[in-house]
Formats: structure tokens, C-alpha cells, sequence
């Protein structure tokens, strides 16, 4: 299944794109897409005839695609490419850090540059969804406590990232720095978690272009790594880390201005687009 929320801000429906990708309403089957309806199974979502449902008609906003997300943890430097282009050594066990639930948007949400940001920077990503509750997981079951896929561009502001005593989220959790979906693709649907296609492109240059295929650490270790440090439940996402082509890692950097737009996608999980605003002080 493709599971989405669409509507205006704090008016989001639970919706599904059908096979012919037309957005078809949930409203009255089930509450949300949340932790407590991905906990479920989407059993009462599979049961459904497809076809009963309404068509959402119109231009209407994609919101993220899981609603109330109680965690969002980050991998970073989870591609050897990548960590070279940083100049920082492959991690020999992945590396966590969080991102702030309050930096979530939908997909195509204007993002909003910190008022003194110089060195805000792009990172698409693969975002893994858990479905069910994840406390020291074998590596053998890791992939049965995740529901699904999704796009996310990790945006990061490097100075506060990196020039401000050595603090991750300082530059990971600004608002509007975690836009995910638009879709979340069940794991039924795809056929190789190790093997899609990333892509991001700044004013229509493309920047990254990557494959899960080269991860340092996979899917299944990730959500069995993590589990061993912090219990993960349905909701919780995990961004695995992006593919080399940041502007950081450009000679000189390259860093996002006021009036930019970005686009990125990765295969089967749809594209997002951001317009790049800057809060005024």
C-alpha cells in the first residue's frame, strides 16, 4: 500500500494512493495514519475494497504520512562516498543522532532558513517507518518491526552542526528540517530494500544521485543496532543516512539561499519539492 495525509495544516486526512495514482479518502476508516493504526497491522486498511473508497478530487496538500511521530533518528555518514566528502573516517558502528519531531513537514512545505543561517546544506534519504515495538531485536527479525519506506531530506545547518561544540542536533533540528513522504510505502511493495535509486537536484542541477545498495550499514542492521540502545515504536522513523553530492562537500561549499528550490525522490517512494524561504529575525 501507498498511505498519505493530505489537507491543509492541523486539518490532515488519513488517505492511499490506488493504482492508477489517484488519492482515495480513509476519513471514517481509520482515526489517522499513527503509531496506533501501524501497530495494528493495517489489517483494516487491506480489508477494504479499494475502488468503495472517494476519490480526493483537486489540488490538495500532501502532508508527512505518518501523523505524531514519536521519535525521528538519524544515521550519519552511512556512506563511504559521503564520509569522504566530509573528510571523516567510515564509522565502524553507525552513528546516532536525533532529530527534532518539531522540524517535520510535509513534503512540499516551504522550508524556512534560521535567520542567521550560512551553511544550510541538502541530504536525501531513505526513512524507515516501524510498525511494531523494537526492544533488542535480533538482526535475523529486524525487517519484521518495520511497516514501510519513505522519502526524507535530512536538512542540516553545518555550522551549528559542526562549529558549535561538537553537537549534532544543534544543526539537524531547526524547523521546517525534516520534510518526509509524501508517500509510505508498505514493505510488501518493495522488492529489494537494498536496492533504490536516491536522487536530489538544487534549482533543477542535479547534486546527489545514489543507491541504497551502498550503505555502510543496512536496513535490517540499523533498526537491530538501534534497538539495542533505545526501545523503537510504531511511528518512529529512522533516516538512514544520504549518498555523496551535499554542498558541504563541494569545492568551495555550496550552501542553500533564500528563493532556491529542491527537489529529490528516491524509486517507488514518490519526490518532494521545496521552495527555500529564510525567517525574518
Amino acid at each position: 500500500m501507498k498511505l498519505l495525509r493530505y489537507g491543509p495544516k492541523g486539518q490532515e486526512k488519513p488517505g492511499l494512493l490506488d493504482d492508477a495514482g489517484k488519492i482515495r479518502s480513509l476519513s471514517g476508516k481509520v482515526a489517522d495514519i499513527d503509531g496506533a493504526v501501524l501497530s495494528r497491522g493495517l489489517d483494516e486498511i487491506r480489508k477494504l475494497d479499494i475502488e468503495s473508497l472517494p476519490v480526493v478530487e483537486g489540488d490538495v496538500r500532501f502532508a508527512e504520512p505518518v501523523a505524531n511521530v514519536g521519535k525521528f533518528i538519524c544515521i550519519g555518514l552511512n556512506y563511504s562516498d559521503h564520509a569522504a566528502e566530509a573528510g571523516m573516517p567510515i564509522p565502524t558502528e553507525p552513528i546516532i543522532f536525533t532529530k527534532a519531531t518539531s522540524a517535520i513537514i510535509g513534503p512540499n512545505d516551504d522550508v524556512f532558513l534560521p535567520p542567521a543561517s550560512k551553511k544550510s546544506d541538502w541530504e536525501v534519504e531513505l526513512g524507515v517507518v516501524i510498525g511494531k515495538e523494537a526492544r533488542y531485536v535480533p538482526l535475523e527479525r529486524a525487517l519484521d518491526h518495520v511497516v514501510g519506506l519513505c522519502v526524507v531530506n535530512d536538512l542540516s545547518e553545518r555550522e551549528y552542526q559542526l562549529e558549535r561544540g561538537g553537537q549534532w542536533d544543534k544543526g539537524k533540528g531547526c524547523d521546517t528540517f525534516g520534510p518526509f513522504g509524501p508517500l509510505l510505502v508498505t514493505l510488501d511493495e518493495i522488492s529489494d530494500v537494498g536496492n533504490l535509486d536516491l536522487w536530489l537536484d538544487v534549482n533543477g542541477k542535479r547534486m546527489q544521485t545514489g543507491n541504497t545498495s551502498n550503505l555502510i550499514f543496512d536496513v535490517p542492521y540499523l533498526v537491530h543496532y538501534v534497538s539495542q540502545f533505545m526501545s523503537l515504536q510504531p511511528g518512529d522513523i529512522i533516516s538512514t543516512g544520504t549518498p555523496p553530492g551535499v554542498g558541504m562537500g563541494m569545492k568551495p561549499p555550496v550552501f542553500l539561499n533564500e528563493g532556491d528550490v529542491i527537489t529529490l525522490g528516491i524509486e517507488r517512494l514518490g519526490e518532494q519539492r521545496q521552495q527555500v524561504l529564510r525567517y525574518k529575525a
